[in-house]
């Protein structure tokens, strides 16, 4: 032992430089923690008087936002007064859901980013509902939440609540922003986020004290005198530099404009396959959803490349519409008879679930080709009822142009399509027949929905929110055109009609925007005419007004022998809208022959700018269709 021991002092060069290492590491550690490297190279402006919601406005007006829907709140209020001066019209509702559900809207209607402010708290829990719908709806929403500051998070501060974990399992991108210079990056990053590969929302927290400027922020956060003693000096230090960091290098030039996105698209192999599938079909068909009409493919070239195809299709969701009206190759009913006739379905943008019936309404001799930018979605249900052929994660759009392109000059027995269309025909002289069924009161249903067909006009936009009413109009009522049909989709949400209503007629202010509304889904969006009204949103709404929840209780009295909470009343909607400053029209059993008159009524009053609610009293029927819109 003693030949082994070493001598004393002999370590204490190194350990006195691993010693040193280690401070000098944790100095530095602590200097760049305290953003006092940062600091040396980045100013603070003291006497600015620019503030985050400048940057937040900036980054919006260069990625061509046109509108931001909002509730007002003192945590939002910078990022609202500086779009409004950089002119992006600043648009409030009466609830913070609407706000949401118009960005959306906008969203789906565009091609773009919907953007939506709201404060914090119980203003951002208000939204859950419409973020989720924009969720499953996959429609890329961003959503700007307002937040305690920095330095009061977890401490108690007015409605500070943990944000992030709310939003987390809601949307696809979630930051907290810290520092003002992080605003334009941050931003940039969830513009890009929402719109690539599948998609859907993102949220940004911006607490309060990134958006107020300099000074506004330091009288809040530090005390005018330094305090006296020790610890009050360190703390008194301690708020100068927190303060120095959340403003440091905040007015430096920054990138504002757009990321690159990230879209999937079909490999060259794939769609080969999928070409050499449909060309030895004999009853092909093509079933369209929403993402068909994703950017970049424009509903143009979409539209065209369907009619080259020359496959009978149905239309779900947003690309309802695509083939105008009464296109030969359009199916609109009995779509479960033709799925199990046909030997190859192309499921574009559509996924196996409830619609579907989670696959079990396909036929199992069918060769299916399913495409879809989600591919965990794409494959839902296929391990227990169905089996893809090819299933493909890429772009719908343009996949399907490319389908298009490798079948040129392809095709198929039109004794398939005109036997498709047979059956449509049979189902529509239903309908007629259902039209002039007496009813016991009020006004039959289904004749009102198709005279409201034959009034619609070619530059309309058909807003539909409700059950009962709005499930037997998805049969009667054909959207003019591409991009001019909204519903809430696969969520099924109620309350999604004024928000909708609000953000189609700003995007396109020369159509008509007419929402279909059951009664009960008229609750949800009664207080928002105010919102028409003080913005000048002329929009005009047909309540099928049959004094319930029609579509509930359909099921539960024959099945459970009550009408428990199914029950609402004849309620005069259309005075109740003429109260908060709309125009209000009733349709009822004593002017039942002047139906179209009353619509071509609200219509000019439409054109002449002012908001239209017309209350339809319509009888409870047990022959309307009562089908969900899908």
């Amino acid at each position: 032992m003693s030949t082994a021991a070493a001598p004393a002092g002999s370590f204490s060069p190194s350990f006195q430089l691993l010693v040193c290492g280690t401070l000098v590491a944790a100095v530095l550690g602590a200097a760049h923690r305290l953003g006092l490297l940062y600091r040396l190279m980045h100013k603070v402006d003291k006497v600015s008087n620019r503030h985050g919601g400048e940057s937040v406005a900036a980054v919006l007006r260069a990625h061509g936002v046109k509108f931001l829907f909002t509730l007002v709140g003192g945590h939002i209020s910078p990022l609202l007064v500086a779009c409004e001066k950089l002119g992006i019209r600043v648009v409030d509702t009466r609830h913070e859901v609407t706000a949401v559900f118009a960005a959306d809207a906008v969203a789906r209607l565009t091609g773009t980013v919907g953007v939506v402010a709201v404060t914090a708290g119980p203003g951002l829990t208000n939204t859950v509902t419409a973020v989720k719908n924009a969720q499953i709806a996959q429609s890329p929403v961003l959503l700007l939440g307002g937040a305690a500051s920095t330095l009061l998070q977890n401490r108690g501060a007015l409605q500070a609540i943990d944000q992030m974990s709310l939003f987390r399992p809601l949307c696809k991108f979630c930051a907290s922003v810290h520092r003002v210079r992080d605003i334009m990056p941050t931003l940039r990053t969830a513009m890009a986020a929402a719109q690539s590969g599948t998609p859907g929302p993102v949220f940004v927290e911006l607490p309060i004290d990134v958006l107020y400027p300099y000074f506004m922020v330091q009288k809040e956060m530090v005390p005018a005198k330094p305090p006296k003693g020790l610890m009050g000096r360190a703390v008194y230090w301690y708020l100068e530099n927190h303060l120095a960091n959340l403003f440091a290098g905040a007015w430096e030039p920054r990138p504002e404009g757009p990321l690159p996105l990230d879209i999937p698209q079909a490999s060259p192999q794939q769609v080969q396959r999928c070409v050499e599938i449909l060309s030895r079909a004999k009853r092909p068909l093509v079933v369209l959803g929403s993402q068909a009409l994703l950017p970049p493919t424009p509903a143009s070239k979409l539209r065209a490349a369907m009619e080259t195809l020359g496959v009978p299709c149905f239309l779900g969701g947003m690309a309802r519409g695509l083939l105008g009206r009464n296109h030969p190759l359009h199916i609109r009913q009995n779509r479960g008879a033709a799925l199990k006739k046909a030997d190859v379905v192309l499921l574009a943008g559509v996924v196996c679930d409830f619609r579907l019936s989670y696959g079990r309404v396909l036929s199992r001799s069918s060769k299916i080709i399913i495409v879809n930018r989600n591919r965990k979605e794409m494959l839902i249900n296929s391990d227990m009822f169905w089996k893809p052929q090819e299933a493909v994660q890429g772009d719908v759009g343009s996949f399907v142009l490319k389908l298009v392109e490798g079948l040129q000059g392809q095709t198929w027995a039109s004794d398939w399509a005109e036997e498709l269309r047979q059956a449509d025909q049979q189902k529509e002289k239903s309908f007629r027949e259902k039209a002039m069924m007496p009813v016991s009161q009020h006004l039959n249903p289904v004749r009102v929905l198709q005279l409201v067909e034959e009034t619609l006009p070619d530059n309309s936009i058909l807003v539909v929110d409700g059950g009962d009413f709005v499930g037997t109009a998805a049969h009667l009522v054909q959207p003019r055109g591409p991009l001019c049909w909204l519903d809430p989709g696969a969520f099924g949400t109620l309350g999604v009609g004024a928000g909708f209503a609000l953000g189609a007629k700003l995007c396109r202010p020369d159509a008509e925007v007419w929402c279909l509304f059951g009664d009960g889904a008229f609750g949800y969006s009664l207080i928002e005419f105010d919102t028409f009204v003080r913005h000048k949103i002329p929009v005009m709404a047909l309540i099928g007004n049959d004094a319930g929840w029609t579509q509930i209780s359909r099921e539960q009295v024959p099945s459970l022998g009550s009408n428990v909470a199914c029950g609402l009343a004849y309620t005069d909607y259309h005075k109740a809208a003429m109260g908060l400053g709309a125009q209000g029209l009733l349709l009822s059993r004593e002017n039942e022959d002047q139906v179209v008159k009353v619509l071509r009524d609200a219509q000019q009053q439409c054109r002449d700018g002012h908001p239209v609610v017309v209350n339809i009293l319509i009888g409870r029927t047990d022959f309307r269709d009562g089908s969900i819109a899908v």
